[in-house]
């Protein structure tokens, strides 16, 4: 299957998405803005970091361009972000190594506003390292296991989910955790429809994960994603803590 995040407005999108202040996402007083920094809040509103110490691993599947890598990488002494497009890693990457990316905004008709992506200020434990990969196809023998592993607006753009979802019990140690996060925007370009789940996208994960993992929080976690200063996809994300038994 081809790679549709290969395009160069939608990586100036997720630049935005993940990098853009407040006012560069949302420029009004008046919109949902407890649906910003949504690359940021998956890690702090779900991750349990007293189960976590410095030493610990920590994977980021879906990373696109990169944010909730940087969060982690505050407080895991290790993190591999592996993302699909080759786009996407390549400007995460630049950005670990101290670039400045320069991207486009679009505000309206061919107006748009030029910004700048840079690496979250902060003490870190460690640069994390960008790769290339397939979710579906996940190998523990070679990336080993971790004590987080994180995977946001994910599972429902996978041509095959299951096979993701089953990688994971040999990624996470066991007492480690697992944060997903997903809109359930089911869409046959991206997932076939037999593919998709008869159920509801929670029920959906139980079957998968039980019994090797334990549900420990389940949260509503509203995101925007600005197309232009006037139009704008507010969608909420079920944020999901599990716990490998």
């Amino acid at each position: 299957m081809s790679n549709p995040y290969e395009d160069e407005e939608l990586l100036a999108q997720y630049l935005l998405f993940h990098y853009g202040s407040d006012d560069e996402v949302l420029p009004w007083k008046h919109g949902p803005r407890e649906a910003l920094r949504f690359a940021e809040r998956t890690v702090h509103e779900l991750v349990d970091r007293s189960s976590l110490n410095p030493d610990s691993r920590a994977c980021d599947v879906g990373c696109a361009v990169g944010r909730s890598s940087f969060e982690m990488a505050a407080f895991c002494s290790e993190v591999i972000g592996i993302d699909f497009s080759a786009s996407f890693v390549a400007a995460a990457a630049g950005i670990g190594a101290g670039e400045t990316i320069s991207y486009s905004c679009l505000d309206e008709g061919k107006l748009g506003t030029d910004l700048e992506a840079r690496r979250p200020a902060g003490a870190a434990l460690c640069d994390p390292d960008f790769q290339q990969g397939d979710a579906q196809q996940l190998d523990s023998a070679e990336l080993g296991t971790f004590d987080l592993v994180h995977a946001a607006n994910l599972v429902c753009r996978l041509p095959e989910p299951l096979r993701f979802l089953a990688a994971l019990p040999d990624l996470v140690r066991p007492g480690g955790q697992l944060i997903l996060a997903t809109p359930a925007t089911w869409l046959e370009e991206f997932t076939p429809r037999s593919r998709w789940p008869s159920g509801s996208m929670l029920e959906y994960l139980r079957e998968s994960l039980i019994p090797s993992f334990e549900l420990e929080i389940e949260r509503d976690m509203p995101f925007l994603i600005r197309e232009t200063a006037r139009k704008f996809q507010w969608s909420v994300s079920l944020g999901t803590r599990w716990r490998r038994k």
